[in-house]
């Protein structure tokens, strides 16, 4: 199969979740031999307007990252191109949209791949994009949600969450140091207050905490548990790479999603994998409550005195490094799906 991604940026311009979600599945489909062009904006030296990596060939339309001088181009080298399918990002949203048009004009079927919405981009855009792609993924029931308050129809949205790598939990090694966990980029966003505050309620109980991440709050989020008078049981980890994570995961008892706003809890879907019990606080702006509702091994919490309630609740239940319930969130089942959106759209 041939497809085009419609992508004025890429990872190479700045990593970000969407952006490690896009260059995940175009390296996913490269790797299974179907042909990936990605247009973009030019990220490498040189005048070459295209550039091979890893299967991909990268095009540039533009030098500079100007989405409405992207988005004038598009039409015409995706008519030239001529893909079965062009997987185009919701954000910004002038680039999608001139793909839906040139899908419009007799060109390939367009799928949207949503993330979230970018506050400095035009609601009515992001309007017309949801009526007028093809079809549009979501990686949570909640973007999907939002997604359908802008107007695209409801057969039209499916949910294809993000994943994980089955194998390398598979093999990883075990760390057993502590009993709860929370992973996440410390930033304003992070409400690790709720972890720090849960645990305190816990001081006359026997317990070993890590917080993972680093980012512009970590240094209050250290003063606070030095208030809270519990710094001596909490180890601040930093940011750690993706194997240690797991390995950590696999030999903690407890994963805390306490996060104020998340698109999807990808941490929280990493230790699930890895046997974790899962605690999640609710928020209205996160989707994580999706990953445990209805599971045994999961408690949805509304505040730091009910985490610490479900964290003593949850101490009977047995330990594990890996749950093969989620299985079916490894890369390759995920892609599959993708594969299946693209061709209920164009057929091979």
């Amino acid at each position: 199969m041939r497809v085009a991604f419609v992508s004025l940026f890429t990872v190479e311009h700045g990593d970000t979740p969407a952006r490690t979600r896009t260059r995940r599945i175009a390296h996913g489909l490269a790797d299974r031999g179907h042909d990936v062009t990605w247009l973009c904006a030019r990220w490498w030296g040189g005048g070459a307007e295209t550039f091979e990596k890893a299967g991909i060939t990268y095009r540039s339309l533009v030098v500079d990252p100007s989405p409405s001088a992207f988005a004038a181009r598009l039409p015409v080298v995706i008519r030239r191109l001529g893909p079965d399918v062009v997987h185009a990002v919701n954000s910004p949203p002038t680039p999608a949209l001139a793909a839906t048009l040139a899908g419009r004009l007799r060109g390939p079927p367009v799928l949207v791949d949503w993330w979230r919405d970018h506050p400095a981009d035009s609601r009515r855009r992001y309007g017309l994009l949801a009526r007028d792609a093809d079809a549009v993924a979501t990686p949570s029931r909640t973007t999907k949600t939002r997604v359908r308050e802008h107007g695209a129809a409801e057969p039209a949205v499916r949910v294809l969450p993000e994943s994980i790598n089955a194998d390398l939990i598979a093999n990883a090694a075990v760390d057993d140091r502590f009993d709860v966990v929370y992973s996440r980029r410390l930033d304003r966003h992070a409400n690790a207050e709720s972890f720090l505050l849960g645990l305190a309620e816990l001081r006359g109980r026997d317990w070993n905490a890590a917080v993972i991440g680093d980012g512009p709050e970590r240094d209050r989020v250290e003063s606070m548990a030095r208030n809270l008078r519990i710094d001596d049981r909490v180890t601040f980890l930093g940011d750690c790479p993706l194997a240690e994570r797991v390995s950590i995961f696999k030999g903690t008892h407890v994963f805390a999603q306490t996060a104020a706003v998340e698109v999807f809890a990808t941490g929280l879907l990493w230790a699930l994998a890895c046997g974790c019990v899962g605690l999640v606080e609710y928020q209205a702006d996160s989707s994580a409550h999706e990953l445990v509702e209805g599971r045994d091994r999961g408690r949805l919490v509304t505040s730091p005195e009910e985490l610490a309630d479900a964290i003593a609740a949850v101490g009977d239940l047995e330990r594990r490094a890996v749950d093969p319930a989620f299985e079916t969130s490894d890369h390759g089942a995920v892609l599959d799906r993708y594969l299946e959106a693209y061709r209920s759209l164009a057929p091979e």
